[in-house]
């Protein structure tokens, strides 16, 4: 039995883990833990296993932006220097694809990361000084996910779903992007803490997915006709040069998929697969229509 606190109690991410794994009551207790406030301090870690931390600030004010060193990075150390202290085997902590500073491109392991952001340097800065703090006691799990989609998730799916129900023509695309279902998420940490597994990881769904696969997969959800065109792709070709939106609406991003997490490759001399469902039916619930 392995117990698991979370932190960040209204956490998408980490409130989806701990639905996924309920199905595993024999195997797995979660519990979740608000770091608004210094009172985590005066409690315990020493019965918890695992520390899977999500907590985090995306935005704030341009001219508040120490928060962001304040919250993503110093008080992930914080958090993980006390589990370390207090005899935690793991420490799992959600990093950003933000950290390689782009909006396009095919990342390798020979990539450098290079974040531009305020929020993507607080991860990494977090990052660096969790990697100070492994040893074989305790295990750093770092993840860098691509887009993360889910019925109710925030972020850009959700933006290129309003599209797809609106417009009643999109471009014939043919970038490629990485995304993960929040499922297919939930089973790779599932299974990485079954493995007791650290290092850097980069989950993504077996497939890269185009921009007008995925609109049109989330039109054809809600029974509504999209005609796709390649008539106005000049423009985009001209967006790509000129805009970061464009760039990651219809730019190309994916990880390469040698890379460690992704499926297929080994996991503690395991073949990974965490694709609960296909690519169709993750919009069909995302979308609340299965």
């Amino acid at each position: 039995m392995k117990k698991i606190l979370v932190t960040g109690a209204n956490s998408y991410i980490g409130t989806s883990f701990k639905s996924w794994v309920s199905q595993y009551p024999n195997e797995y207790i979660v519990e979740t833990l608000s770091v608004r406030d210094n009172r985590w301090k005066e409690g315990t870690f020493k019965e918890y296993d695992v520390i899977f931390h999500t907590a985090a600030i995306v935005h704030v004010k341009e001219n508040n932006s120490d928060q962001y060193y304040k919250i993503n990075r110093d008080l992930t150390i914080e958090l993980a220097e006390k589990a370390k202290k207090e005899g935690v085997k793991q420490f799992i902590f959600l990093s950003t694809m933000g950290v390689y500073g782009t909006e396009t491109g095919h990342i390798k392991n020979t990539t450098v990361p290079v974040p531009k952001t305020p929020y993507a340097k607080s991860k990494y800065e977090a990052e660096q000084l969790l990697e100070k703090l492994r040893d074989h006691n305790f295990r750093i799990s770092i993840l860098r996910p691509p887009i993360v989609y889910g019925k109710n998730c925030p972020g850009n799916y959700s933006r290129l779903a309003t599209l797809a129900l609106k417009a009643p023509f999109f471009p014939n695309t043919v970038n490629a992007r990485s995304m993960i279902y929040i499922d297919n998420l939930s089973e790779f940490l599932r299974l990485l803490i079954k493995y007791e597994v650290d290092g850097l990881f980069f989950p993504q769904n077996k497939d890269y997915i185009s921009s007008t696969k995925l609109v049109k997969s989330i039109a054809d959800a809600h029974g509504k006709p999209l005609r796709v065109t390649s008539i106005i792709n000049w423009a985009i070709i001209l967006g790509l040069k000129r805009s970061e939106t464009f760039r990651k609406v219809f730019g190309s991003l994916v990880y390469d998929r040698e890379l460690p997490g992704s499926p297929g490759t080994l996991l503690n001399n395991k073949r990974l697969d965490y694709e609960t469902v296909s690519f169709k039916e993750s919009v069909m619930s995302t979308e609340g229509r299965e």
